[in-house]
């Protein structure tokens, strides 16, 4: 995590101007919901359904003038954490053994799995880090209590968006301080120190959520952050949703007729 948040700002190119941001913050979830559903319930080996979904984003992340670095790096950082609990799909006893060591073996039935299990991932990943980056958090929430998800889980989102800063206050302070009494001087000494830095991150960092929380309480906060106005759809926003929609289904019927 702290690789992901070094300059604490998700929503990078959410002041933009484009057909995406022109959308609002509703339809953008929907698209993306949308997206993410149709990518994961295409069975496994389905290559050209996910070649045309793969093509659709990337035709939205150029609409939508995203900065590709910054979108490769979060995809990529996400894409290790799950990338080594994809491995376990891997080892399969089905289907034509293609390498084998005592008891382990991998087959080919394996190996699709594993490469349609990460191209699932990577679409995905893609499709919703393409939503976060262009959407400000507090619209991205508002849109999301719209479309009627339980107001306690989007408060949870919201507290974790809040708090995720301060956590990196607190470690960057703490590392300071490390530093300033020469504890990182080797990898010995570092290991021990982070060791010891993380277990008191909790505490101090539970401390100071609690005072926040107490404070944003004082001054009015009922679970979400405040926003002027709620926009409202246009035409464009049906056009939008019938587009994505129709992709979905033109990437399913590729499957249907190869079945």
């Amino acid at each position: 995590m702290l690789l992901h948040i070094g300059a604490f700002r998700l929503d990078g190119d959410s002041e933009r101007r484009s057909p995406w941001h022109d959308l609002i913050p509703s339809t953008r979830v929907l698209c993306t919901v949308l997206m993410v559903f149709a990518i994961a319930l295409t069975p496994n080996g389905q290559w050209k359904t996910w070649g045309i979904y793969g093509l659709g984003m990337i035709t939205l992340a150029l609409f939508s003038q995203v900065t590709l670095s910054a979108l490769a790096k979060r995809v990529g950082v996400e894409f290790i954490f799950i990338g080594v609990v994809l491995l376990g799909t891997l080892f399969q006893r089905n289907g034509e053994i293609v390498w084998q060591w005592g008891w382990l073996q991998i087959t080919t039935i394996g190996l699709t799995t594993l490469g349609s299990v990460a191209f699932k991932m990577l679409l995905s990943l893609t499709m919703v880090n393409i939503l976060i980056l262009t959407t400000p958090i507090p619209a991205l929430l508002h849109a999301i209590a719209t479309l009627r998800v339980p107001p306690l889980l989007v408060a949870i989102m919201a507290s974790m968006y809040r708090y995720i800063a301060v956590l990196t206050d607190e470690f960057q302070s703490m590392r300071r301080a490390a530093l300033s009494r020469n504890l990182m001087n080797s990898r010995k000494t570092q290991r021990l120190v982070i060791g010891n830095m993380v277990g008191a991150l909790f505490i101090r960092t539970y401390d100071r959520g609690e005072r926040v929380h107490q404070a944003m309480l004082a001054r009015g906060y009922t679970g979400l952050f405040p926003q002027a106005e709620i926009p409202k759809g246009g035409w464009r926003d049906g056009v939008a949703i019938t587009g994505v929609a129709a992709l979905t289904i033109v990437g399913q019927l590729f499957y249907i007729q190869g079945r």
